[in-house]
């Protein structure tokens, strides 16, 4: 939720002031509007130019730009901006911010800041642990800052300790959650408990080899991490992917459909919602074979059984305030099966998309959906499977507010 957003953005003299350059950027990606305002030490570790070049803006460090009277205010950036990220903040910034020492244009632009002021420590452990920093932290605290914590690690100075500055994603990301927990605080999925399943099942046949599929686990972890973004307490069962979930989202990690099924019921009683997006597979072979199958002959039979039925056992056991939400990849008579999966399965709405949309399923980063309940049908667009994430958990959030 950054996009739109104003960053006033920090700069002090520390050399993890080289990693304000990833921050501006990923803030820029995001689609938020950079304004850096630089400390003179600063500008000894990292060039205004660079950063002019990677925010669209000139730098700002001196009261007064030009000798023509032309001066930078101060309390119009603190009027402007939606948020104040210091980082990297030295141990003399984090001092002067503590009281109110104006001797700079950062310093006064945080005495004059009306929105939530973030701070990134960066300093030697020694510095970070001494009892002045310290309190110093803890008086920014007191005032409503909010102290991104530094991590343990390699110094500069060759030293491992405390004072290493967080690193550039997470601190993004902390202002990302924040802007979200602002727009969603009235969310019905605020605080509401959320399973979800993604990726495929693998099966196996002998200790080197499976049935399985091409899911790449892309859908299910954005509406995830759209669920989180909404406030919910998301538990995500996620079958063999390489992708990665935020910190915020309880993750599981399974092979088969029979760890899938196991963890799902064991999940799903006490939760508002569930929403089934996994790929899993709905045959696995009647035996596994302990050693690898050589090959011997020209053909090879393989006697299959049966998976469980996931979304079916889920129907049979839900209750009427829990919602049920599930997914149809189709080849052929797209809407028929989907409707015929809605009421086999007692989904409240099922997400249907097709093999025919090229471009659209295991492993794109788009989709094209249709949204199918019993009383409505509603088509979307193609779109990036993050934007596809909303209008699900859009459609969600309906039976969750009349609740």
């Amino acid at each position: 939720m950054l996009n739109g957003k104003k960053i006033v953005l920090g700069i002090t003299g520390s050399i993890a002031a080289y990693k304000a350059c990833l921050i501006v950027r990923q803030l820029v990606r995001k689609g938020a509007e950079v304004q850096v305002v630089i400390t003179p030490a600063g500008k000894e570790f990292i060039t205004p130019v660079t950063l002019s070049a990677l925010t669209r803006k000139p730098v700002i460090s001196e009261f007064f730009a030009q000798r023509d009277g032309s001066w930078n205010s101060h309390v119009e950036l603190g009027l402007w901006a939606d948020a104040m990220l210091i980082a990297p903040a030295t141990a003399s910034t984090i001092g002067k911010m503590a009281n109110g020492i104006a001797d700079n244009m950062l310093i006064t632009t945080y005495l004059s800041m009306k929105a939530p002021v973030f701070v990134a420590p960066a300093m030697d452990l020694d510095m970070y642990a001494h009892h002045s920093t310290q309190a110093n932290l803890e008086r920014l605290r007191s005032f409503g800052n909010v102290i991104i914590e530094p991590e343990s690690g390699s110094l500069a100075s060759g030293l491992e300790g405390k004072g290493r500055m967080e690193e550039p994603e997470k601190i993004v990301e902390m202002l990302d959650r924040y802007f979200d927990e602002q727009y969603y605080a009235n969310s019905p999925l605020w605080g509401k408990k959320v399973l979800i399943t993604a990726g495929p099942t693998y099966e196996k046949i002998d200790p080197v080899r499976f049935i399985g599929n091409y899911s790449s686990g892309k859908m299910g972890f954005a509406l995830a991490e759209e669920c989180a973004r909404r406030g919910a307490k998301v538990k995500l069962i996620a079958g063999p992917v390489s992708m990665k979930a935020s910190e915020r989202i309880e993750r599981i990690d399974v092979e088969s459909c029979e760890e899938m099924y196991e963890a799902v019921v064991a999940s799903f009683g006490d939760v508002h919602a569930a929403i089934l997006c996994a790929a899993v597979a709905d045959f696995k072979p009647a035996e596994v074979a302990d050693k690898k199958i050589k090959r011997e002959g020209e053909s090879l039979t393989l006697h299959l059984d049966a998976t469980h039925d996931i979304a079916a056992e889920l129907g049979r056991r839900k209750h009427r305030d829990q919602i049920l939400v599930g997914f149809a990849l189709e080849t052929n008579d797209e809407e028929q099966n989907a409707l015929s999966k809605l009421k086999k399965k007692k989904l409240d709405f099922i997400v249907m998309n097709s093999t025919r949309n090229e471009g659209t399923t295991f492993g794109s980063d788009d989709n094209r959906i249709v949204i199918i309940s019993e009383t409505a049908k509603k088509t979307f667009p193609k779109k990036p499977k993050t934007e596809v994430a909303r209008d699900i958990i859009d459609e969600l959030e309906i039976p969750l507010r009349e609740q």
